[in-house]
């Protein structure tokens, strides 16, 4: 068991193109937002599990002993096998990972014990906290006193995967602090980040920790936490945006139930049958390769709130309204997709302004194209307008209807013209940060290499 301080973080994720079409079977473009989730874990001997998420006020304490009964009186005696790998979930032969059923959650709720009127944000986060905590550490002898505090710049119920960025963050910390992988920071270093097999267990048990938060999740938003840089969705398969380019291939897949395709952005219409999880392995994302250009951008959240079952819902009738009319559209948008999948690819370290030029254009057309579905909101025009007048071009990001917009800022731009812009945002009552997209995934860090900011807000100052 490991004795020195852990500090992880993970970046958020983005939609670039393709919002609403993925669910009709067309692709879609995910980038890491690097707006990110830091955690800072500290071993001690204090007999106690502590875990404080400031962000939405939670601060949380169990003792280990009790932790330690619990634990065992959670297991059937028949789960008691070689293969099971964690308190709720047994491996079967072929590496899968079952979800927690509905009464393994209400056994973790009487063990969080919390109150009845607790938030369902904050019952979340603990549950998700707990399962992951009893479940790396079962194979323990005891179970270790740990000091957990997570602290994100992503806000919560954006559509921006924060509450993926959490449970990596949780997964890479827990997993190292047992020596299940190894820490990957060497002396002397700022960064470094985990091996590709590494990486791949901590993605598989992220993607148990979202299954905790959202019943049947795509898998999506922890790959893109995980792996960092940019990936390709498209009936149900996950894959790095570098290799498909270089290979000079698009990824085929039998059609499936347009239900079944849709990523935890853009949540299930219906949940009557099981949905198979998508995890990706290394050999799907191409580790190793290069990861697309970062992209400069202003992230603005209208934070207008909306109902993305009710926008699905909506271009779903739109479809079947006018089919000749909405099927081309959505043609149209893959077509955006796959585009600028292409410009990425041939950024390369030294991207061309012009191409920065296609850039900007595609996300004009796509913006128009997700108006035309009936997916976009005067708080979004408001937006587009407002980054217009400074000759900067935008998109709504996620599901539409209002929720979050980004700005593509091109090289050279000036500083107090980007400044400018976002003053202008939120003086129309936004929030807008300044940031980047095709970010790194999860991390380890040293404490010098985080902000003052970072560094004081997990110390609770």
């Amino acid at each position: 068991m490991l004795s020195e301080v852990l500090l992880v973080s993970a970046p958020g994720k983005v939609i670039l193109h393709g919002e609403h079409a993925v669910v009709h079977g067309k692709v879609a473009l995910a980038v890491a937002l690097n707006l990110r989730t830091f955690l800072r874990l500290q071993p001690h001997s204090s007999g106690k599990v502590d875990l404080s998420l400031p962000n939405i006020g939670i601060k949380r304490s169990w003792d280990v002993a009790r932790l330690q009964l619990l634990d065992t009186s959670f297991l059937a005696p028949e789960a008691l096998s070689p293969t099971c790998v964690c308190l709720f979930a047994c491996e079967t032969e072929q590496g899968d990972v079952t979800a927690p059923t509905p009464e393994q959650v209400e056994k973790l709720k009487e063990v969080a014990g919390l109150p009845d009127d607790c938030a369902v944000t904050k019952r979340l986060a603990v549950l998700t906290f707990l399962y992951l905590y009893l479940s790396i550490f079962r194979k323990q002898r005891t179970l270790p006193s740990l000091d957990v505090v997570v602290w994100s710049e992503l806000p919560p119920g954006a559509g921006l995967g924060s509450s993926a960025a959490y449970s990596v963050c949780l997964a890479a910390a827990l997993l190292t602090v047992c020596e299940e992988i190894p820490n990957p920071l060497k002396d002397g270093e700022h960064i470094n980040r985990w091996t590709k097999e590494d990486l791949e267990l901590i993605n598989k048990w992220a993607f148990q920790g979202e299954r905790v938060i959202h019943g049947n999740p795509s898998g999506v938003d922890n790959a893109v936490s995980t792996w960092g840089g940019a990936l390709r969705y498209q009936q149900g398969k996950i894959a790095s945006l570098k290799r498909e380019i270089r290979k000079g291939k698009s990824r085929k897949a039998a059609p499936v139930d347009p239900r079944l395709l849709i990523p935890s952005l853009l949540y299930l219409l219906s949940k009557q049958e099981p949905i198979a999880p998508c995890v990706p392995d290394a050999a799907a994302l191409g580790v190793g390769l290069e990861r697309p250009p970062a992209l400069q951008i202003l992230l603005t959240n209208t934070r207008v709130p909306r109902s993305t079952k009710a926008l699905v819902a909506g271009v779903r009738n739109r479809l079947l309204k006018f089919p000749e009319i909405v099927a081309p559209l959505l043609t149209s948008i893959d077509a955006i997709s796959l585009e600028c999948e292409r410009v990425l690819g041939e950024m390369g370290e030294a991207p061309a302004l012009e191409q920065y030029h296609v850039l900007e254009e595609l996300i004009d057309m796509n913006q128009h194209h997700l108006n035309a579905l009936g997916v976009g909101h005067a708080s979004l025009d408001q937006l587009c307008q407002v980054t217009r007048a400074h000759g900067l071009h935008s998109k709504l990001t996620g599901a539409g209807g209002g929720g979050c917009g980004i700005t593509l800022l091109k090289p050279g731009l000036e500083q107090p013209e980007v400044e400018a812009t976002k003053q202008a945002l939120t003086s129309c009552g936004f929030d807008c940060w300044e940031t980047s997209v095709g970010a790194p995934g999860v991390s380890v860090h040293s404490a010098t290499s985080l902000e003052s900011r970072v560094r004081q807000a997990l110390d609770g100052l």
